[in-house]
């Protein structure tokens, strides 16, 4: 199940804020801020598609995450690799590092991860 554009927006807030009342989801959109109907009808698609839940405090309800921003991310970009890269992930890895605009340092700082991770594998 996916998020639009719009819920992985507010998903973002719900993330950072980690629990939340409609008016800090609110407070946390920056100008021109969506009404607050928006935001209720976002919530209600994403508590149906199991993103959200909440706890209820007199008429007040509390929304928290029922999935992790790694994991949901981790699960896009594993689709991503499956679909436009044949499931081979040095095919992605190739694309992004030739494609994207990374510097000399971000490029080191990536080689360290890999290298890292190599070596937690060979153990």
């Amino acid at each position: 199940m996916q998020l639009s554009n719009s819920e992985e927006q507010l998903m973002e807030h719900l993330w950072k804020l980690e629990k939340a009342f409609m008016k800090d989801l609110l407070e946390a959109y920056p100008e021109p801020k969506p009404a607050p109907t928006t935001v209720a009808t976002l919530l209600k698609r994403m508590i149906d598609k199991k993103f959200v839940a909440y706890n209820e405090f007199g008429n007040s309800r509390e929304y928290y995450p029922l999935v992790k921003k790694t994991d949901y991310f981790s699960k896009h970009v594993n689709g991503l690799i499956s679909n436009f890269f044949n499931n081979s992930a040095s095919q992605f890895a190739s694309f992004f590092t030739t494609e994207t605009n990374l510097s000399a340092s971000e490029l080191e700082e990536l080689k360290k991860i890999i290298d890292s991770e190599i070596q937690k594998k060979k153990k």
